[in-house]
């Protein structure tokens, strides 16, 4: 790199201009030279030439750690899985769901549990009981409130991250907690200049401390699941794992094989019962998708 070339992150693009924070927080307003054979998205790393102003020219893009699709974000490396711990109640059916595809893309899932001014729903007990023994984080919080967010920061230090989870849980107030309001400032902008109704939807990445950023969009607007084998499904079950080397086939499936470590487990608590019947409706979906693809 030349003495006016620099790194930085894409946080969002907009009418052909993209806005690439340097790591020690300066702001470009860049445009592209030329024709780029890649398309630029937000939390892609990108060399530009830095002008005058505040302004800059984006050079290329450098290689990329993945790709999310839907919705199209770079280098993603995190998933905030929130659920509120009631109003509304937490599915843990759909909990499964997504740790599962947050693991299939090799994302870091993490669950938040919103709302814990008020009293939890039994099923974010359970959730609060058994998945941090599971092996995934929970952190109980209340974006409201602003309690516990020390903790969510601490979780995105150096992290790109998106939101999980369904309506109503809070993942917009968790955003605006965590980055001082500027998504509720976007959106006040951009409320009052029209956009939105008829434009793109782009994505956009909000700073958080410790050189963390949160992108304002669901991380998984598809949740359909992809073509995996049957046999794979139960690698992604953290909990079931000291329980597979019980099992009599080494390809076990924890379904209607006997000598099962996992259904032993089952039937003595250590899994719990939710958990597994989750597994199985996952592992049945898998199954179909198998005989269709064959």
């Amino acid at each position: 790199m030349t003495d006016h070339q620099s790194v930085g992150l894409v946080l969002k693009n907009y009418s052909g201009f993209y806005y690439v924070q340097t790591v020690d927080g300066q702001l470009y307003e860049c445009k592209t030279r030329g024709k780029l054979k890649e398309q630029v998205v937000s939390g892609d790393w990108v060399t530009f030439t830095r002008l005058d102003d505040g302004r800059g020219i984006l050079e290329g893009i450098q290689p990329r750690k993945n790709l999310l699709y839907r919705p199209k974000i770079a280098n993603v490396t995190m998933v905030l899985i929130v659920m509120a711990v009631d109003k509304p109640s937490p599915s843990i059916t759909l909990l499964d769901r997504l740790l599962l595809l947050a693991s299939l893309q090799q994302l870091t899932p993490c669950i938040i549990l919103n709302k814990c001014d008020l009293d939890p729903d039994p099923k974010a007990v359970l959730i609060n009981e058994y998945y941090p023994q599971a092996g995934f984080t929970v952190l109980s919080i209340s974006a409201r409130q602003r309690h516990n967010l020390e903790s969510v920061r601490q979780l995105l230090k150096e992290q790109i991250a998106v939101l999980a989870g369904p309506s109503g849980v809070g993942k917009t107030s968790l955003i605006n907690a965590l980055s001082n309001d500027q998504l509720l400032k976007t959106q006040e902008v951009s409320s009052k200049i029209g956009r939105g109704r008829h434009t793109t939807r782009h994505v956009e990445l909000f700073a958080i401390d410790n050189n963390g950023w949160i992108a304002d969009t669901p991380g998984f607007s598809v949740l359909d699941l992809p073509i995996m084998k049957s046999t794979q499904l139960a690698n992604y079950y953290p909990d079931f794992t000291v329980f597979n080397q019980e099992c009599r086939f080494a390809d076990c499936l924890h379904y209607r094989e006997k000598d099962c470590g996992v259904k032993t487990a089952v039937d003595n608590g250590t899994i719990p019962s939710f958990r597994y019947k989750n597994y199985i409706q996952l592992l049945e979906e898998v199954i179909e998708k198998e005989k269709c693809y064959r």
